[in-house]
């Protein structure tokens, strides 16, 4: 065989491998969107087959969890796939160089509007935040879409405009999207990357060997390969605590305490704020979700600064929530998180009471 027939096969074979790869995808891609249209109503017929009422509490807790449970674990691998084919492709030093030093303060920027236009509950933003760390882009600047994605949501924008009009839903947009870029700025600014758990520091320093090896070498199955490693890698070690922390989250959701809600934000005391934020951090739901509270607080006589207090501390800080990124974040980092973002919120809280 001649080396020009012998080119040719492997010509032919690479592209039979590549069309075979890219079939595949697509087809797992399709079935992936088939399978996320159908969320609610498998959520819904696994609750009917249980002895509980639909709408009481248990019933409630048992549709959220059958609902966000496969919600975000498809969100995580989908995400991790993406970025883990493009962390094939650049390297964490290129992607460092364009979101970082001068430029750090445009990237908090683009992130925080990007996460404006994730309709992402808290937990579901998790797995895109993970995607971004683990592709080395600047720990600051993921922050800053990490808060925003939950805490300025555009369904939260039109039923706060609905409600108690444009002003207060403007208000919301300008100091949610401020919180989030000034946090992550500020969380960006104390360099605090050694503070990611081990396994994600070991993704920094591998993948720039990797991009490296990959941006000469891999074809385009290669990299395919590459996000499914990274899928596997990353999938394996949060999985669990997803489940758990979705789990307390849908616990707290079907049994939400309304009535102490009401009690503590119509007091006219200036504990109410960091009152209401304490609390709205072990709750779990998204902007949407919250907004039917959000109304039934205001209605009973609420302070406005002070229910979206506690909305903001509900979407962006739950307890679910910092049960997942305690798999990426040490304790410390979370901490810092949790007090850069809650000093944001009780800042909005305290403002809103005097404006309106």
């Amino acid at each position: 065989m001649t080396s020009e027939t012998m080119a040719v096969e492997h010509g032919r074979q690479n592209l039979n491998r590549l069309l075979k790869w890219w079939t595949g995808l697509v087809l797992a891609l399709v079935a992936w969107g088939i399978a996320y249209s159908q969320l609610v109503p498998f959520s819904e017929y696994v609750t009917s087959l249980l002895p509980v009422a639909r709408d009481g509490h248990t019933g409630e807790a048992i549709a959220f969890f059958f609902y966000d449970v496969p919600k975000v674990m498809m969100l995580l691998a989908l995400i991790v796939f993406v970025m883990g084919v493009i962390r094939s492709w650049f390297s964490p030093e290129k992607t460092r160089a364009i979101l970082s030093g001068k430029r750090e303060g445009v990237g908090n920027v683009m992130s925080a509007s990007l996460g404006i236009l994730t309709p992402f509950c808290s937990c579901s933003a998790v797995p895109l935040f993970i995607g971004f760390v683990s592709a080395g882009v600047p720990l600051g600047v993921t922050f800053s879409f990490l808060i925003a994605a939950p805490m300025v949501n555009e369904v939260a924008l039109v039923l706060l405009f609905g409600l108690v009009g444009w002003q207060v839903a403007l208000t919301y947009l300008t100091f949610g999207l401020g919180i989030a870029i000034v946090a992550g700025w500020v969380i960006g600014r104390f360099q605090l990357e050694n503070w990611l758990q081990d396994w994600v520091r070991d993704i920094h320093r591998g993948a720039a060997v990797q991009a490296a090896v990959a941006v000469d070498r891999l074809d385009h199955v290669d990299r395919l390969k590459f996000g499914i490693e990274a899928v596997r890698e990353i999938f394996g070690k949060v999985w669990i605590w997803i489940v758990i922390g979705i789990g307390i989250g849908a616990v707290i959701h079907g049994y939400f305490p309304e009535a102490l809600m009401t009690r503590i934000m119509g007091a006219d005391a200036w504990w109410s704020v960091p009152a209401a934020v304490l609390i709205g951090i072990p709750m779990y739901t998204n902007a949407a979700g919250v907004i039917p509270i959000v109304e039934a607080l205001l209605g009973k006589g609420a302070a406005v600064g002070t229910v979206l207090a506690f909305m903001m501390s509900v979407i962006a800080l739950s307890l679910p929530e910092m049960i997942i990124l305690r798999q990426v974040l040490t304790l410390r980092l979370i901490a810092v998180f949790v007090g850069v973002v809650g000093s944001g919120i009780l800042a909005v809280g305290f403002l809103f009471n005097l404006m309106f």
